[in-house]
């Protein structure tokens, strides 16, 4: 056992509700169950019971139901025990006291998933996925954390180490007999090997981009010249008012940002101060701002006015405009096209509308699931949500491997391929928490919820 203390929370979220649960993990879990808890007979362990929670004085705190689980068998490996109570904060609040009165310590964030981490009952990857899980906004993200948590990540890195464990004790045989060089056909196999798996490294790598996709919602910046709709766009796919609608040029000053879900995606909607020059401070500011978020921006919805040309704007955005990252709308439909618009933008796909009536919504909507989809989708059982602590390790992994391959291709010291390929042996050690840093550990951990 890593932790001799008993560590309890309350695991559901504050306010009011129809039942509230409280989770505790260790060595006094089984007394409490016989202490705290009016019954007949013992329990068992993974039988739900219901009774009456009795305070260390002896007095009726609220009916309950409560489970025993028996260590090893339970989610962080060691005794535990769940209490579903009555939802009203108070009686919770209560429970948690007197259970703190017997002996229990209120835990630490994330100190749940740190016991069963510790205890050996998940990698790191699966702990990071509970946090993924709960913070999950769309059925992708869902899917991805779902597939984390059950190990598809550290079984495919256990895999990758089990391989590199391989070929370095295959070349470290021959560090012991120098006279004999490492046969041809043998080299090659390793180095195929490990050109394999630094392919893999940059596939993953890669995947991040699509994994901050999956945790933060596609960037989807709405722009254009004021009074084009952009504020009415985004009220229209938010469905209620968010932003403020006003004939007066200039009434978004500063950026807002909102979510939706469009199919299984989330995006990020981000509406924008109208690209105009600037008749004050603030909204100067709230330009340069829009202009700094066109770097940051996945997608671009450009909103044009139908009636009128199509408007000159500044190269620093029409430079990152493509037509496989912008969709432009010509709003106002209802007021009637111009009848010879100056369409600078042909190869973009168009779309028709009129943001107060709702004209061209659906079509929008279907044109930005597929634009999202054409860029950046994945087959399901790829998804693996690498986050930064991640690729840091991966691209530390990458290099090791690419500087084993080429001390391999010039022949030097195979002490120094084994000690390359040693650095990303350790680099996958960190990804799956093998290696002890308790610093790290620390801060991970910290950012989990209460009772987690």
């Amino acid at each position: 056992m890593v932790t001799k203390d008993t560590i309890v929370a309350i695991a559901t979220p504050n306010g009011e509700s129809a039942l509230a649960i409280l989770r505790l993990s260790g060595p006094m879990c089984r007394e409490i169950c016989r202490s705290a808890f009016r019954r007949v007979s013992d329990s068992k362990p993974r039988f739900s019971y219901h009774g009456s929670y009795l305070s260390i004085e002896g007095d009726t705190l609220d009916d309950v139901i409560y489970c025993f689980y028996e260590g090893p068998r339970s989610f962080t490996g060691e005794d535990t025990l769940e209490i579903v109570c009555h939802g009203n904060p108070l009686i919770a609040s209560n429970v948690l006291k007197d259970l703190v009165r017997r002996g229990c310590r209120q835990s630490d964030p994330g100190e749940f998933s740190r016991q069963a981490f510790l205890n050996g009952r998940m990698d790191l990857t699966q702990a990071e996925a509970i946090m993924e899980l709960i913070q999950a906004r769309s059925d992708k993200a869902i899917k991805a954390a779902n597939n984390q948590l059950r190990g598809a990540f550290g079984r495919q890195l256990y895999t990758f180490k089990e391989r590199l464990l391989a070929t370095i004790a295959s070349i470290e045989a021959y560090i012991d007999f120098p006279e004999e060089d490492l046969p041809p056909e043998q080299k090659e196999s390793h180095l195929a090997g490990i050109r394999e798996l630094k392919t893999y490294c940059s596939r993953l790598i890669d995947s991040s981009q699509y994994a901050a996709f999956l945790r933060d919602g596609v960037k989807t910046l709405i722009l254009g010249k004021p009074n084009t709709g952009k504020s009415s766009l985004l009220n229209l796919l938010l469905g209620f008012e968010r932003a403020i609608v006003s004939e007066e040029p200039g009434t978004t000053r500063d950026f807002l940002r909102e979510r939706i879900i469009l199919g299984p995606h989330s995006i990020q909607l981000l509406d924008t101060a109208g690209l105009r020059e600037a008749e004050g401070d603030i909204e100067k500011e709230g330009i340069r701002r829009t202009i700094e978020l066109v770097e940051e921006a996945d997608i671009f919805l450009l909103v044009e006015d139908c009636s009128l040309p199509s408007p000159h704007l500044p190269d620093a955005i029409v430079n990152r405009l493509s037509a496989t990252n912008c969709i432009v709308i010509r709003n106002k439909i209802d007021l009637g096209l111009n009848e010879d618009p100056k369409n600078s933008i042909d190869p973009f796909r168009i779309i028709g509308l009129s943001a107060t009536r709702g004209d061209g919504l659906e079509d929008l909507k279907t044109s930005l699931v597929e634009l999202i989809d054409s860029n950046y989708a994945l087959v399901d059982d790829d998804l693996i949500l690498v986050n930064s602590r991640h690729s840091a390790a991966l691209d530390e992994i990458r290099s090791c491997l690419a500087a084993a391959v080429d001390k391999f291709e010039s022949d030097e010291a195979i002490e120094l391929i084994a000690s390359d390929l040693r650095g990303a042996l350790e680099a996958i050690g960190m990804i799956l928490g093998k290696i002890d840093n308790e610093a790290m550990l620390d801060v991970l951990f910290s950012t989990f919820c209460i009772g987690k």
